[in-house]
């Protein structure tokens, strides 16, 4: 006698194979109902954020901390569109996210259905992958396939397009099921050749100053402890990209901050930009050479011969002709650290106590020039005071998230990481503005039991109010610190350096945030007095939720090199 296989509908199907796959979570509003349903029946938490566009990056802010699958569903029509922003943030950082949308059933696609529009094409530029399911039999296959294609070779977003009749359909169970787990990233662990780490060893033994530069790969690799043996071992200078902040402990006399468009006055760039200036040999970990990441691609000197690893053979050589590295950043910097036993470092070591004394001079000379700044009783605050206090709070186990813009460059380049590994997230992808407080809820979700604090800004946080709902009812408390300076300050100042002046669009009428918070549930204080903030930010990292609005200086804006000629002119 034969033991038929259970009949279940896709949607059931779909959420026991997202356990298979780890998921405990999904970010959704409901939709698409069948799946959502399924999923709850058996155990899987939905996060039910308020729109789509928050939800996506809940989504992502989980991924990044959790080093698991970030999966966001929605239902079809402008749902999906808002997906877009959020899935293509991922695709540019390197996040995985697996989308389930809710497609037109399928005898009703292109009869102009409600909501119907081709959801493929929309996904096609924001994802690695996309499809549409219509074979009820093949939906494992389709599911698996969308978690290989997130968390494979460079990760991103997938999405996974299903038709609302599909969902309701019965399916045997497959008589050969599906049994790996493909939920965590990176998917797959690949290294070069032994024989070109040998090359790069010996290049780094026998270069006169050699630098590296250290990326988001690392953090999407799980490399920072590997890093940090690399430049214990080899002595090497370690400076990071903007979304390799807190790779490396900063505290360590070999690291030498965050390298980038932050070198204006009172920066720390300003002053260590002069080690990359006179390496002869720069190592790039997981980093996209973007323009902000290399001030607008001045910063690598010429001259100097380029190592470059990156788990996308595309990426190695895009703007700098490279000695190439394939592969995944922390297999690849172990197998280096073991080539480099096999050479002579003698020259990195000798040479190790006058780097070492260098950097201690850039961290002084940075203190001292933001010193004023830093410890500014003025009224409104000054942001990098709120830095100031925020710093003395910092310990491996906060996760620092930021919106984009001034929030971003505040974070970057006033705060410390305390220990390699510290994160630090912020949307640098692309950059959009209002996805700090998802970033943050979905920080929150990955890591329960540690504090995580968001930096915002008035105008960022305007995109992303009505989310303290979705915080306080899902019992997610996140400490969001709002620097209130009533102005879009970038849009002000980058607009008034290329044209000498700005748009009538750059300032507020005035917002009570503190109110808003309280209307959503979340406790709330406005901060006028910078003596007041050490204990907000201290109840609201033990407590929390909690909301700081921040009265914050309108004239203050971060050291970027697009304002330095402005800043020496004041």
């Amino acid at each position: 006698m034969t033991t038929q296989n259970p009949i279940e509908t896709v949607a059931q199907r779909i959420a026991k194979t997202l356990r298979r796959h780890d998921v405990e979570c999904i970010f959704a509003q409901s939709l698409p109902s069948a799946v959502i349903l399924a999923a709850e029946a058996i155990g899987i938490r939905q996060i039910a954020y308020r729109q789509e566009n928050m939800g996506g990056a809940m989504a992502d802010g989980y991924a990044r901390v959790s080093q698991k699958v970030g999966v966001v569903a929605a239902q079809n029509g402008p749902a999906a569109t808002l997906l877009v922003p959020p899935l293509a943030e991922a695709l540019k950082a390197s996040v995985p996210i697996v989308a389930i949308v809710q497609d037109v059933e399928r005898n009703q696609t292109d009869r102009n259905a409600f909501q119907d529009l081709d959801q493929v094409a929309l996904f096609q530029s924001s994802t690695k992958w996309v499809r549409r399911v219509t074979v009820a039999e093949r939906i494992d296959d389709y599911v698996d396939a969308a978690f290989t294609a997130a968390t494979s070779g460079r990760a991103g977003p997938a999405a996974l397009l299903l038709p609302a009749d599909l969902l309701r359909a019965e399916v045997q169970a497959p008589a050969a099921a599906r049994s790996r787990n493909l939920g965590h990233w990176p998917l797959d662990r690949v290294r070069p050749s032994d024989a070109a780490l040998a090359e790069v060893a010996s290049l780094i033994a026998a270069a006169n100053a050699p630098i590296v530069i250290a990326g988001g790969g690392v953090h999407c690799g799980g490399a920072a402890a590997e890093l940090a043996g690399l430049q214990q071992d080899a002595s090497l200078p370690v400076f990071t990209t903007n979304m390799g902040k807190g790779a490396v402990d900063e505290y360590h006399p070999l690291s030498a901050g965050v390298l980038g468009s932050l070198v204006g006055p009172r920066s720390l760039g300003r002053h260590s930009s002069a080690l990359v200036e006179a390496a002869d040999l720069v190592l790039l970990i997981g980093t996209r050479t973007n323009q902000n990441g290399t001030d607008n691609w001045r910063q690598i000197p010429c001259g100097a011969t380029i190592v470059h690893i990156d788990v996308d053979p595309v990426e190695i050589g895009r703007n700098y002709e490279s000695v190439r590295l394939v592969g995944d950043a922390r297999e690849t910097l172990a197998a280096l650290r073991a080539a480099l036993t096999r050479i002579d470092l003698t020259r990195r070591h000798a040479d190790r106590v006058r780097v070492e004394e260098s950097i201690a001079a850039y961290w002084k000379r940075f203190e001292l020039d933001r010193y004023e700044v830093a410890t500014s009783r003025s009224r409104p605050i000054r942001p990098e005071r709120v830095m100031a206090e925020l710093q003395d709070l910092l310990t491996d186990d906060v996760t620092v998230v930021a919106d984009a813009s001034y929030s971003s460059m505040w974070v970057l380049g006033q705060l410390r990481a305390p220990t390699s590994g510290t994160r630090f997230v912020t949307p640098r992808g692309l950059a959009g503005l209002g996805w700090g407080v998802p970033l943050a809820i979905g920080a929150k979700v990955a890591r329960p039991d540690k504090p995580v604090v968001a930096i915002v800004g008035d105008g960022g946080f305007a995109h992303s109010w009505a989310e303290l709902e979705t915080m306080v009812r899902m019992k997610l408390p996140v400490t969001i610190v709002v620097l209130n300076n009533g102005v879009l300050g970038f849009q002000r100042d980058a607009e008034t350096v290329k044209f000498g002046s700005y748009t009538s669009a750059c300032h507020f009428a005035e917002v009570d945030h503190a109110k808003l918070a309280e209307a959503c549930g979340c406790p709330a204080v406005r901060v006028d007095d910078p003596s007041e903030l050490a204990y907000h930010l201290q109840r609201g990292m033990e407590e929390g939720p909690l909301l700081i609005e921040v009265m914050t200086d309108p004239a203050a804006h971060p050291p970027l090199s697009l304002f330095a000629r402005m800043d020496e002119a004041a």
